[in-house]
């Protein structure tokens, strides 16, 4: 229902009338699930995420060859297809895949540490080449570097995370930082990162980044998350780097939703991405297609 929703909250309409050229490709479809059994019995839904992701990552590779593809989600196991698929596709190109995960969690999780079984807490980590995933989800292509990785709003980390975001070199950007810093020059930083190395940008934006108090249709609300302004802020400094070339848009609940605001607010930080402004800005040229 969370693709329905961003739908019926008018992001089709919101982008068109930004000038970018829209097409809808729809729902994707899964692959044939095949039998796979894991010592984890904690693991839900194996054999169909793994098809999933299969199909998620061809449709992904297939979107990015001449348009900028958007994303929209159930829950964040989807990113396991969009990130290996988008990745797959930078290689071809010559290109370094840069990653921004905007999450309360890092999803950092392997099939054997994760004790929930919920596998939208393992997807950074598949698409990122971490151990334990041969076998059980498709063989990937090309892994993203995790020192290409930026993940921030972080507040909710389990132990086996932490020690494999440090072990992996992910830069991490805790809400902490966020406090202590300011989210703008955190996000500078990983930007220049990304120009210097003239890397693609894939943007993995999960509704649990934000406070629950401005984005309460999710499932796993954290609170003291990202303000309205902050999560502006970052879409308008993403918006003004011209760098962004893939978004993931997850985890929106329409049926833990209040009147649709998280869907609107969702689709507003979309239109703050793609271009809208209130004043006029210098920004590298930006065009795209969903």
């Amino acid at each position: 229902m969370g693709p329905s929703a961003l739908r019926t909250a008018g992001l089709v309409s919101m982008l068109s009338e930004l000038g970018h050229e829209v097409e809808d490709w729809g729902a994707v479809q899964p692959a044939q699930a095949r039998a796979v059994v894991h010592g984890n019995l904690a693991l839900k839904a194996l054999p169909e995420i793994s098809a999933w992701t299969s199909a998620i990552a061809e449709a992904a590779y297939t979107a990015s060859s001449d348009a900028m593809p958007i994303f929209l989600g159930g829950d964040h196991s989807i990113s396991a297809g969009t990130v290996s698929g988008v990745a797959r596709r930078a290689a071809e190109r010559g290109r370094p895949l840069f990653v921004l995960w905007l999450d309360a969690h890092p999803d950092f999780h392997t099939l054997d540490t994760t004790t929930s079984g919920n596998l939208h807490g393992v997807p950074l980590a598949y698409a990122s080449g971490r151990p334990g995933f041969s076998g059980y989800f498709p063989d990937l292509p090309t892994a993203v570097d995790p020192a290409h990785v930026c993940t921030m709003g972080l507040r909710s980390v389990d132990p086996a995370e932490r020690r494999a975001l440090k072990e992996a070199g992910v830069t991490v950007h805790d809400m902490r930082a966020i406090d202590e810093h300011g989210i703008a020059p955190l996000l500078r930083a990983f930007l220049a990162r990304v120009e210097k190395e003239n890397g693609l940008l894939h943007v993995s934006l999960d509704v649990d980044f934000l406070d629950p108090s401005i984005a309460p249709a999710v499932g796993t609300t954290v609170p003291g998350g990202a303000t309205f302004r902050e999560a502006h802020l970052v879409m308008e400094m993403l918006s003004d780097s011209g760098l962004v070339s893939s978004l993931d848009l997850v985890e929106l609940n329409p049926f833990l939703d209040e009147r649709g605001r998280t869907a609107t607010l969702m689709v507003d930080l979309t239109a703050s991405l793609m271009g809208r402004r209130i004043m006029d800005r210098p920004t590298r040229s930006h065009s795209g297609s969903l």
